[in-house]
């Protein structure tokens, strides 16, 4: 089975880039820096106007920061962004939500999955804070979600192996079991060998322009100023990870 690379990009230069180094899939969002929030229709708009490989673009639902248990508003929200950026373009979605016990909201999932329907949809990394994975993977499965992205309930895919390949071999085919967080040429190979999945997802960033750190007491507000680098997806490293699959 040839192998799928799922690039992250919350910018439309990171999108060309991914594009263009032969990225499989988008996960397009804002704010990375964050964690990922939703995209606007207009970002999705315009990557799809370049998208020349025509290859898929699936949004993050994600209203806010922080953790992945939502007030009814908040899941009002992410149903109309889903609404709005299907009818803009989009090809799929990625969302989670987990219920205060850390199990997965069926509730809520089902009512966003009908607001994406019929596009696919990806439960994302907030399946690494479920206290069950083993059998909320099922819960999951039965909800109708695609796919799962997941670092194997650790910070990198790297380290959690062995929970990833527990999951694929549990799972079947009936879903994808998808690896993220933190892979990179180096630790690719490792990662193949030790789970045999067939999809891979990360945003292969560089550093784009570094920023002067200011201290507090340094610091003004001055629009269009951050602190901090500036980050973009790396169009050689993508093509790289893409020559990996090619040939594992």
């Amino acid at each position: 089975m040839s192998k799928v690379l799922e690039v992250c990009v919350d910018t439309l230069e990171s999108a060309i880039s991914a594009i263009n180094g032969g990225a499989d899939r988008l996960e397009l969002c804002s704010s990375l820096i964050d964690g990922g929030l939703t995209p606007t229709p207009g970002l999705l708009i315009q990557i799809q106007n370049m998208n020349s490989r025509n290859i898929p673009v699936f949004c993050l639902l994600r209203c806010r920061t922080g953790n992945f248990i939502y007030k009814p508003e908040e899941v009002e929200i992410m149903k109309d962004d889903a609404r709005i950026l299907r009818k803009n373009g989009a090809d799929g979605f990625v969302f989670g939500a987990l219920s205060e016990n850390g199990d997965v909201d069926m509730k809520i999932c089902r009512e966003i999955i009908k607001a994406c329907h019929p596009l696919s949809v990806t439960f994302h990394r907030a399946f690494d804070f479920c206290r069950r994975p083993t059998i909320e993977v099922e819960v999951i499965i039965d909800l109708g979600f695609q796919r799962i992205l997941t670092s194997g309930k650790q910070q990198t895919a790297q380290l959690g192996v062995k929970l990833i390949q527990k999951l694929i071999e549990q799972v079947g085919n009936r879903i994808i079991i998808m690896p993220g967080g933190g892979i990179n040429k180096d630790n690719l190979k490792f990662i193949i060998e030790n789970t045999e999945a067939n999809e891979f997802h990360g945003s292969f960033k560089m550093v784009k322009e570094e920023v002067e750190a200011k201290s507090e007491e340094e610091c003004e507000v001055v629009i269009g100023e951050r602190n901090g680098p500036l980050y973009v997806t790396d169009e050689s490293a993508v093509a790289e990870i893409v020559n990996i699959l090619k040939t594992v």
